[in-house]
């Protein structure tokens, strides 16, 4: 048994070997990304927990430990990785692919800067395969009766050739956009809506979301699957939520979970949760 940070008690899943071919592709664009793709929030010292656990990823995610991350997913089939657009980002990516990393990687935008058409252009010039507003912002601006601003930024996207996306915690947002007929090729959909304090992992928010993702005809890149560890404390719990997020996904659409390997092997064990809720475990 581990001692997490947040207190709980879990033993590690005894996870098999899994190799490239063991985790299924679906297309993307003209692209093929994993059903599985890591995320981005614990490499950026997002933990949704606490400041202290903000700070253990901040502390443990060096360089080398990122790197080292991105090298076990690929070699476990995982060929995609998920994260912030901003110039940390950018720089790891960078020193990754020198090294002769392959993984793809799909860039949010990075609300805090000033100039979020710049940033939409560099990191399609970083190679992006595909960007996506980030979804705080989107649903900030939702609230503010201003959503119309998301929609000019999604046309940047547009113009420099990648897959186009839009980010949100709340479902309302996504039947705006379907009934307007934005021009999109996925959506990033949260499904715990984080934009509802002070509760922000509600169980019964996920099912709302989920109805979304299986009407809407885009491919959906569905995170916050674990509610930001708190699904976490038992291997039944983690299969539970894999298992009511894929009784509802399309077959396009993916799941994007961040990985914190620092007190287990994250890695394969959520290769082999995915692959077991896919039914090709």
């Amino acid at each position: 048994m581990q001692l997490t940070r947040r207190g709980i008690l879990m033993a590690p899943l005894a996870a098999p070997a899994v190799t490239t071919e063991d985790m299924p592709l679906v297309p993307f664009g003209r692209y093929s990304v994993s059903r599985l793709i890591v995320g981005g929030n614990p490499v950026s010292g997002n933990s949704h927990v606490s400041a202290a656990l903000s700070a253990e990823m901040r502390d443990y995610f060096t360089a080398a430990n990122v790197k080292k991350l991105l090298r076990d997913c690929e070699k476990a089939g995982i060929n995609t990785w998920q994260s912030r657009g901003d110039r940390h980002i950018l720089r790891l990516l960078n020193e990754y692919r020198l090294e002769g990393g392959a993984i793809q990687w799909i860039g949010q935008t990075a609300s805090e800067l000033a100039d979020i058409p710049r940033n939409i252009r560099e990191m399609a010039a970083a190679g992006a395969i595909g960007i996506y507003h980030h979804g705080s912002k989107t649903d900030a601006l939702w609230a503010d009766g201003r959503i119309g601003q998301v929609r000019e930024m999604l046309k940047v996207m547009r113009q420099t050739g990648v897959q186009v996306g839009l980010g949100t915690h709340i479902p309302e947002v996504v039947d705006h956009v379907e009934s307007e007929g934005w021009d999109l090729d996925f959506y990033m959909t949260a499904v715990y809506n984080l934009a509802r304090p002070p509760e922000l992992f509600r169980d019964e928010d996920r099912e709302k979301m989920l109805a979304r993702v299986r009407r809407t005809s885009k491919p959906c890149l569905i995170f916050k699957v674990y509610a930001a560890s708190r699904q976490c404390d038992s291997p039944a719990r983690m299969r539970a939520a894999l298992g009511l997020v894929f009784r509802y996904a399309k077959p396009t659409d993916c799941v994007v979970i961040g990985m914190f390997p620092k007190h287990r092997e994250q890695v394969r064990e959520n290769c082999w949760l995915v692959r077991e809720a896919l039914g090709v475990g």
